[in-house]
């Protein structure tokens, strides 16, 4: 079974509260109000993940609208699964994950994302992300 996180939903939700604002701070638009009750009833019953297959079609629909927006694969071109790593030094993914990733689902991605960034281990979040942090700090400064 497949899982979707609460902070996946939560993203989402806050995704959309962006892009359609509550014209008066209480009507919510669709796609929010779908979301909010998958949201609500998982803090109800004290739940980190739901089903894939427990969203109703509104809250899927408004929930891969978001997803669409996210980065896909977490891969920064340097792979170490191709020289022999059974994970990669560069993204964090796994052997498998990286040769299966273009069949996976978005839920199936998302909870890989949701491991690599938690274990902040991968290049992508340490070396190349204080290269790029370095980089933006100089460019202010100019």
């Amino acid at each position: 079974m497949t899982t979707i996180h609460i902070t996946d939903i939560e993203a989402a939700i806050n995704w959309w509260r962006e892009r359609q604002p509550s014209s008066d701070g209480v009507d919510l638009g669709a796609e929010v109000n779908a979301l909010a009750e998958t949201y609500a009833l998982m803090v109800h019953r004290r739940e980190t993940d739901c089903a894939e297959e427990s969203l109703g079609p509104e809250s899927m629909q408004a929930w891969l609208r978001w997803y669409d927006s996210t980065p896909d694969a977490p891969c920064i071109a340097i792979c170490t699964t191709s020289q022999g790593d059974e994970q990669c030094k560069g993204c964090g993914r796994s052997f498998d994950e990286v040769q299966h990733w273009p069949v996976m689902t978005p839920a199936e991605k998302r909870i890989t994302w949701r491991r690599i960034s938690t274990e902040a281990t991968a290049w992508r979040f340490n070396r190349y992300a204080e290269r790029a942090q370095d980089n933006q700090t100089m460019q202010a400064g100019n």
